[in-house]
């Protein structure tokens, strides 16, 4: 990956997150308990980004020592309530991640206190991608944005080869005066036309779009897939899991096998189906890799070009485990016969929740009636369990093995571990 600067610098409000909301509420709150008249939507919006002091000063018209005061009632409430209505903006957190990766300096300016960037950052998983957090202290309501760049780059950076990017004209301004390329973040709080008229160097009303011209590459997303004996609990696992990544900031798709697209989900139907009893072990292990191919084509190798993270209730190890452990037909014809949807795509963690068979078997008899394959006798499912096995012996830093008979935010806390790890 050719990355366009060494240095990549960040705005936080309306550029890395849309922390409108929060912000939007505590200053109607500061406004309500100083007195002063309620603000219309769109002038609380331009609070988002400036200092704030200079803020209370433009759109109230209070005096410095007002202003001083209106920020301590806003804190009042923000501290503890509006730094968390807010969300990372779709793909921004695996811009930042990418970045990171391909060894760019990566850091956030912004007129933000810094122990309110560091609490964020945290809050949504980002601290482990940025280089420096340059914010301003609590005594400090009013900053220069070039100070804060300055402060956010290493001693001796060569600021031809930065880039500064931001919702507001002040970011762009600070950059020019620098001499670094301002980025235009339109997606953000700016008014029509602010960016372009400050002199940004690239305007994008997207992160996606402001990623491609970043890396030179839309980032790749990541793959998992969560593999396990039926009644192992990876519905709830994943759900789980979905939730905890998209409060990071992360876009998701999730989907199952065998389905996950209109056609490979009529292939289920006819492989699980109580009618297909009798099915031959062959037909069933080539509608698998049928269903596969055409769930890889739809759905999987999309998302992950747009950077997205696919989350997938099983994968090729099922066939594995089933077809050639279980079926007994040999892993070298099942991994053949998945070739076309294999060499497209395959996961790049895969987490094997496993659970001893009495207590998969309990739950199983508390959910939905068993499909075809649920009633085969436990000599078969002993031999998915052995297929299994040796797939996470033969691939350590691809499957780890997850003890599922421990409580759900216990075996959660596994998995929340081992993913955050990755990413």
């Amino acid at each position: 990956m050719a990355l366009k600067y060494d240095y990549y610098l960040f705005d936080f409000d309306g550029t890395v997150a849309d922390t409108g909301e929060g912000i939007r509420r505590s200053v109607a709150h500061s406004l309500e308990k100083l007195g002063y008249p309620a603000l219309d939507e769109a002038t609380l919006s331009r609070f988002i980004g400036p200092p704030l002091h200079d803020s209370y000063v433009e759109f109230c018209g209070m005096d410095d020592d007002t202003a001083e005061a209106a920020i301590a009632a806003y804190r009042e409430r923000y501290v503890d309530v509006g730094l968390y209505e807010s969300r990372l903006y779709p793909g921004m957190a695996m811009l930042l991640r990418a970045l990171h990766r391909a060894g760019a300096w990566v850091a956030i300016a912004s007129a933000k206190p810094t122990f309110m960037l560091e609490r964020l950052a945290r809050h949504f998983g980002i601290d482990r991608y940025l280089d420096a957090i340059s914010g301003t202290g609590l005594e400090r309501h009013s900053a220069d944005k070039r100070d804060l760049i300055l402060s956010a780059l290493p001693e001796g950076a060569d600021l031809s080869l930065a880039c500064m990017c931001g919702d507001r004209r002040f970011d762009i301004e600070a950059a020019a005066a620098l001499g670094m390329a301002g980025i235009g973040a339109d997606y953000g709080y700016s008014l029509p036309g602010e960016l372009a008229g400050a002199g940004a160097a690239e305007v994008f009303d997207s992160v996606s779009a402001m990623s491609e011209h970043l890396l030179g590459e839309r980032p790749r997303g990541l793959f998992i897939s969560l593999e396990g004996s039926d009644g192992c609990g990876k519905s709830t696992q994943i759900a789980l899991l979905r939730e905890h990544l998209e409060k990071r900031g992360f876009e998701t798709v999730l989907t199952r096998e065998p389905g996950g697209c209109p056609i490979s989900e009529r292939i289920r139907e006819v492989i699980l189906s109580l009618d297909s009893k009798g099915m031959s072990d062959e037909c069933e292990a080539l509608l698998y890799a049928a269903s596969r191919v055409e769930h890889v084509r739809e759905v999987i190798e999309p998302a992950l070009n747009l950077g997205k993270i696919v989350i997938c209730d099983r994968f090729l190890d099922s066939s594995i485990a089933y077809q050639a452990y279980g079926r007994e037909l040999g892993e070298a014809f099942i991994r053949q016969i998945n070739k076309p949807a294999t060499d497209r795509a395959l996961p790049d963690r895969t987490l094997l929740l496993t659970v001893d068979r009495a207590q998969a078997r309990k739950r199983m008899a508390q959910g939905a009636p068993l499909d075809r394959l649920e009633l085969e006798k436990e000599d078969f499912f002993a031999r998915v369990q052995a297929g299994y096995d040796a797939l996470a012996q033969a691939e350590p830093d691809r499957i780890a093995r997850i003890d599922a008979s421990k409580t759900i935010e216990a075996v959660f806390e596994d998995i929340r571990e081992i993913i955050d790890g990755i990413l």
